[in-house]
């Protein structure tokens, strides 16, 4: 089992996907603790880095396509936010 725990900003660290039957078990901010799949997580960090590109108007494979000269070295997510209460 991997423990993970959240921050003050209700993030967890994770920046690449887990196994999907892998269990996760997240401490939060309150004190409780939840178990999730990896699946779940992976979810939860596939959203996260859909949001980071739709903000920063990147492609769905993550290039912008201007015509400029291509500056963005890292357009990946290092932190998920969660929340006690994430499905699975």
């Amino acid at each position: 089992m991997i423990t993970l725990q959240q921050d003050a900003d209700g993030y967890v660290r994770m920046n690449r996907h887990y196994p999907a039957g892998v269990r996760i078990r997240i401490a939060f901010n309150d004190g409780t603790t939840g178990d999730f799949s990896g699946r779940a997580l992976n979810n939860a960090y596939d959203s996260a880095v859909a949001e980071f590109r739709a903000k920063n108007g990147l492609d769905a494979r993550g290039f912008n396509r201007a015509p400029a000269s291509r500056t963005n070295s890292g357009n990946k997510v290092d932190f998920v936010p969660v929340h006690p209460g994430m499905g699975e």
